[in-house]
Order: C-alpha cells, then sequence, then structure tokens
C-alpha cells in the first residue's frame, strides 16, 4: 500500500521534486521507508531522479494499470473510489459481481492486466491479451428499477466515447446498441449486467464492463476477428498510455452515472450524433429470427427503429443488428 501511496504523489507531482521528510509525514512512515519504496518503484521500470535537499521526481514509468497511477485524477469521483488493480483475473465483470454480493460498496473500479474469460454478449468471448489492452468493471448501485436503468448501456458507450476522445485526441462511433468501432471495426465492447434482490425484484447492483482494444496489433488478434477488429495504437500509428486511457473513461462513466437518468437529453444527443447504424441496411438477429430491414432512427428510449421490406416499423429495445458492409455482413 505505501508503494501505491508513494507513486500516486509523485505521480500528482510529477516534474516537480517531492522532499523524502514530506513523503514520511504524509503516509506515516519513516524516510528510510520512503526510500526503499523509491528502490521498489525503480526495479519495476519506474524512473525516479533524486537530489540533496529537494527530494524525488518521477521522470517516467511503465504503463501499469495500478491504484497509484489512477488515485490522483480519479479524487472526488465516485466511480473509482475504491481501485482494485490485478495482474490477471477471470473476468473483471465477474469480480466485480463477486465483490457485489458480498457487499461491496457502489464506485468500485476492477482492472486488469489480462483477463482469462472476459465476456461479450451472447456469451462470446473477448480477447484480453496481457498489457495489450484496458480492461475494467464498475460496480454502481443506483436507486431505481430495473426498468429505469434499461437504456444505461447507451449512456457507457457515450461515456466511452468522451473518454477516448480526452485521452487520445480521436472519437469513435457507436454501432447500436453498445458496439463502440473505429474505422468501421470493433474497438471497444461493453457489457452491463445487473443483480436483483431475489424476494422483491429490486435492483440491488449493476456492473458495466469494459474491454478497449489499445495497443494490440493486427497479428494480436485471432484470425476468425482480425478483419473486424482494430485497436487505437493501429489508429493513432503509435502506442497509447493505458492508465491515461483507464482515467479518462473513468471519469467520464463518472460524469454520466452523476447525471442519469436526468441529463438524458444530453447523452440521447451524442448517442444519436456518434450512432452509425441509423440510415443503414441492417439484419435484426433475435432468438428466433433474422430480418432484414433499414434502420430509420433511434427514439428517445435509445431503441432503434428498424423498417422492414413490407413498411410495417418496429422499436427494439435488444437484440443484436449487423449493419450492411460491416463484420462480414454482405
Amino acid at each position: 500500500m505505501s508503494r501505491e501511496k508513494v507513486l500516486a504523489l509523485l505521480r500528482e507531482r510529477q516534474g516537480e521534486y517531492v522532499s523524502g521528510e514530506a513523503m514520511s509525514q504524509v503516509l506515516g512512515i519513516s524516510r528510510a521507508g520512503v526510500w526503499k519504496v523509491i528502490q521498489a518503484l525503480r526495479q519495476e521500470g519506474y524512473v525516479v531522479s533524486s537530489a540533496p535537499n529537494r527530494g524525488y521526481r518521477l521522470e517516467a514509468g511503465p504503463d501499469l494499470l495500478r491504484a497509484g497511477e489512477l488515485s490522483a485524477p480519479l479524487a472526488g469521483s465516485l466511480v473509482g473510489r475504491e481501485l482494485v488493480c490485478l495482474e490477471v483475473i477471470d473476468s473483471t465483470s465477474t469480480e466485480c459481481k463477486r465483490r457485489a454480493m458480498a457487499g461491496a460498496a457502489e464506485g468500485l473500479v476492477v482492472l486488469a492486466e489480462e483477463q482469462t474469460g472476459g465476456r461479450g454478449r451472447r456469451g462470446r468471448s473477448f480477447q484480453s491479451p496481457r498489457g495489450k489492452g484496458l480492461y475494467l468493471s464498475a460496480l454502481l448501485r443506483p436507486r431505481l428499477s430495473p426498468q429505469e436503468v434499461s437504456n444505461f448501456t447507451a449512456w457507457v458507450a457515450v461515456a466511452v466515447c468522451d473518454g477516448i476522445q480526452a485521452a487520445c485526441g480521436l472519437r469513435p462511433q457507436i454501432k447500436w446498441t453498445n458496439d463502440i468501432v473505429l474505422n468501421g471495426k470493433k474497438l471497444v465492447g461493453i457489457l452491463t449486467e445487473l443483480g436483483l434482490v431475489s424476494e422483491s425484484n429490486d435492483l440491488d447492483w449493476l456492473v458495466t464492463g469494459i474491454g478497449v482494444n489499445v495497443n494490440q496489433r493486427p497479428e494480436d488478434f485471432d484470425p476468425g476477428i482480425r478483419d473486424m477488429a482494430t485497436s487505437l495504437a493501429m489508429a493513432l500509428g503509435h502506442p497509447a498510455r493505458r492508465t491515461e486511457l483507464a482515467a479518462q473513461i473513468i471519469l467520464a462513466l463518472d460524469r454520466a452515472y452523476q447525471g442519469f437518468p436526468g441529463n438524458k437529453d444530453e447523452y440521447f444527443q451524442k448517442y444519436t450524433a456518434d450512432c452509425i447504424t441509423v440510415g443503414r441496411e441492417v439484419q435484426v438477429i433475435t432468438p428466433t429470427d433474422r430480418r432484414d430491414g433499414f434502420a430509420e432512427a433511434i427514439d428517445p428510449d435509445f431503441n432503434l427503429v428498424v423498417r422492414f421490406p413490407d413498411g410495417t416499423r418496429e422499436a427494439f429495445s435488444a437484440g443484436e443488428v449487423s449493419i450492411r458492409g460491416m463484420y462480414g455482413y454482405v
């Protein structure tokens, strides 16, 4: 814990010297203890300079997802007020749900360097190679009914676009309902899950999981999805820093959650501006059939309005939609 606190102090004042005495007083450890922590950080790849009578200064460091990197930019946020940063986990969402059922407070964010069982919609797997992507899940406990949070995933999609734009200077688009795409290829997967109180069916918890392809190269994707997936590094032409991206996405998610559902007009306008599904030929896939149609609009409840060849229109609140010309649908 001292290591994360020292790192947080150095990161908060990066470019400046922080005296060993000041860190000793803030953390309640000896100056020798501070020096030992600095040595441990150096062994992990952090470049920390030192100067007599001035202290320590953080010059550079590895791109590791850890509390010491994220706590300073997230200070004051509800989402991210508790951070659990893991080397490897089956799924950040599964871990978040385990902690939710054990009574964890809302605002918990679980991050991992690698997932062995990352999950997407309809039981699909989400490839989560070590150190390449951003894999995080947030635990929320809104005092709302399950019906009232039915469109929260759309807000999460907007928040992810906001966070990527803030961190990387480019804004991806949304394929209804919650695929984030860039240059026609999938960049981000989002999965929101609910837990209900068995006796009353009241909402107990909500976990939203976000997986971002950050620094993958084409060969990092399995052949089956290589033509359909992209990463921020592939779009930018250089690696993106995952810690900065994590901070910006969590901050954007915090703004969305704090404004939910009152700021609906703002997020509806952003969603419709970002959504690439409207105005395209689509195939609607439900558990019982597949139907070709034309995506006409997003209605105020974030449903997709589809016109079918017989002239009928239907609004979909869930399901899977393929867009002609994307993801191999021709």
